[in-house]
């Protein structure tokens, strides 16, 4: 699947009313939704998150601001479902044939997108919002978390229902290992994610990928 530029949104995503933070009352129209939604990706890149307001997402968008209260509880929750839906679209399930190739490609896209310096500060604004909002932390957690620990563990069940998943974690220790690294990257040591990281990870878990062993 084709990456998405980083300055902006995805075109197209989850339809809004299944979306945790949607808020009821008039059913939203796709192209203002996508519209919001980049205004504020975009409002982020360029002035960050501390400065974003839902007047300026409103203003950069062409709608009003009530229109966002109407459809978002905070800025926060705008944010987040652009981030929701841009890695939706942007990290693919892949089906390579093999555990290791599967969780190897779904690895790179993931740290493709994370390395990108828009998003990176929004997780880390998001990640800290729900420190201190904790009715946030469940759309958070539900949003954006648990639908990126759900797309992993379509690879793991498929490679649990072929035999091959290595023996030793549960489907939920492997989630746990994996995006604890990439949280750890991103709000401790600031260290990007690549390639190599991405082999590491693969071996840890996997064992080593073909590709990557010594010829005899």
């Amino acid at each position: 699947m084709a990456s998405q530029s980083a300055a902006s949104p995805p075109a197209a995503g989850p339809s809004a009313a299944s979306h945790p933070a949607a808020q009821p009352g008039r059913k939203r129209s796709e192209q203002s939704r996508l519209a919001i939604l980049t205004a504020a990706y975009e409002l982020v890149g360029e002035i960050g998150y501390a400065r974003l307001t839902v007047e300026g997402i409103a203003a950069r968008a062409g709608t009003g601001k009530q229109t966002i209260y109407r459809w978002w509880p905070s800025k926060a929750d705008v944010v987040l479902d652009a981030l929701a839906t841009k890695a939706d679209l942007d990290i693919p399930i892949p089906d390579e044939g093999s555990y290791a190739a599967d969780l190897r490609a779904f690895l790179l896209a993931s740290f493709a997108l994370g390395n990108q310096s828009t998003l990176i500060g929004i997780l880390r604004a998001l990640m800290a919002q729900a420190q201190i909002d904790p009715e946030f932390w469940q759309r958070f957690r539900e949003a954006f978390l648990q639908r990126r620990r759900d797309a992993l563990g379509v690879i793991t069940g498929r490679a649990k229902a072929r035999g091959d998943l290595p023996p030793g974690l549960s489907t939920g220790t492997v989630a746990d290992i994996v995006f604890g690294v990439i949280w750890y990257r991103v709000l401790a040591t600031r260290e990007l994610p690549g390639a190599a990281l991405a082999d590491e990870l693969v071996t840890a878990l996997a064992g080593p990928h073909p590709r990557l062993q010594q010829a005899p």
